[in-house]
């Protein structure tokens, strides 16, 4: 135990240092050449040559670095919480088809409500109108897969029924995009490739704020999560309630799910294999080291495919949704093939 806390500790450390050099990276590259000594003499409050430059660090560049940053904890925190509750190593928001939930709440509010919702009593329209349409499809799928949970025993069944309650959702999504605008089509598929730039400084606040409050919730359920490693029924045994437990796992993952699944578009494979880089670096399944060093790596996996994404400079940007697989995939081959070796001890 002692030696995992030590561990746990060097790799927070390790991580940390390696966020704020992926946060500077992130300030200082992209398709506008700034110095770094204007980025730095910006982040001061110092002027700068250019008050272009202020512009673009200020309300394009932070707001991305930090999204990124608060995206990848999340998803990150949601896939760990996730492969736990079901006892799976592929589970997580994207194969459970709580992704696609979320997607398709984004789809009926852009395709077939006009970027609106309206009932009898209010009208919401922006972005907190995509937030409550990701969230409520999120929930929604995320309740039918617990309830399934409680039929189904078998993990590979449960997976299975979550990929068809994706599929289901896939479809109706393609129904929408069929009936829909070429503007609203045009829009959707933008927000599908996945982008950490669709937060502005304005929405920022928003966002964090939503986020930390997943991120808080997910620290709070380290106990009962320890506990669930060792079966529900010892779990009970310790005094853990089993329906709490799973009713704030819903509300956990759900909100980070659908958060930054509403701002920053299905983003594949981080939530998936961010948690399993964790492990394979602890070489425990111990929520108290495991969780902390899962949400600062989560982070760095997405600021460093933000930093790919903006590379090109000039030429463009890349989508996220291109670059997040070729960094996770790997990882879930080498865990599958490898399923045997490799054991965590607590």
């Amino acid at each position: 135990m002692i030696r995992t806390k030590a561990k746990g500790y060097i790799y927070g450390i390790a991580l940390s240092v390696l966020i704020l050099v992926l946060m500077a990276a992130n300030l200082w590259f992209g398709s506008i050449n700034i110095p770094a000594g204007a980025v730095w003499n910006t982040l001061i409050g110092n002027e700068v040559e250019k008050t272009s430059w202020a512009f673009i660090i200020w309300e394009s560049r932070l707001p991305q670095a930090v999204t990124a940053l608060l995206c990848g904890a999340a998803l990150a925190a949601s896939g760990l919480m996730l492969q736990t509750a079901f006892n799976n190593p592929l589970a997580g928001p994207s194969i459970l088809g709580i992704n696609s939930g979320a997607s398709l709440g984004v789809a009926l509010v852009m395709l077939a409500g006009g970027g609106s919702i309206a009932t009898g009593v209010f009208t919401l329209s922006g972005f907190f109108s995509v937030i409550l349409g990701a969230f409520i499809g999120s929930m929604v799928v995320m309740g039918l897969i617990l309830f399934f949970s409680t039929l189904i025993k078998s993990n590979i069944m449960l997976l299975i029924t979550g990929i068809m309650i994706g599929y289901i959702t896939s479809s109706a999504i393609s129904l929408l995009n069929f009936f829909a605008t070429a503007e609203g089509v045009h829009s959707y598929m933008i927000w599908g490739m996945g982008n950490f730039g669709g937060v502005s400084l304005q929405q920022l606040p928003y966002f964090s704020i939503f986020c930390l409050a997943g991120l808080l919730l997910s620290i709070l359920l380290i106990k009962p999560l320890n506990a669930l490693l060792l079966g529900t029924r010892y779990a009970e045994n310790l005094g853990v309630n089993i329906r709490r437990t799973r009713n704030l796992l819903l509300i956990a993952t759900g909100l980070l799910t659908a958060v930054t699944t509403a701002f920053c578009g299905p983003v594949a494979f981080i939530g998936l294999a961010v948690p399993h880089i964790s492990r394979l670096m602890l070489g425990t399944s111990n929520h108290n080291s495991l969780l902390p060093v899962t949400l600062l790596t989560g982070g760095v996996i997405a600021l460093l495919c933000n930093l790919i994404c903006i590379l090109p400079g000039e030429a463009g940007i890349i989508p996220l949704n291109a670059v997040t697989p070729v960094l996770g995939a790997p990882v879930i081959i080498y865990v599958i093939v490898n399923q045997r070796k490799i054991q965590y001890f607590n």
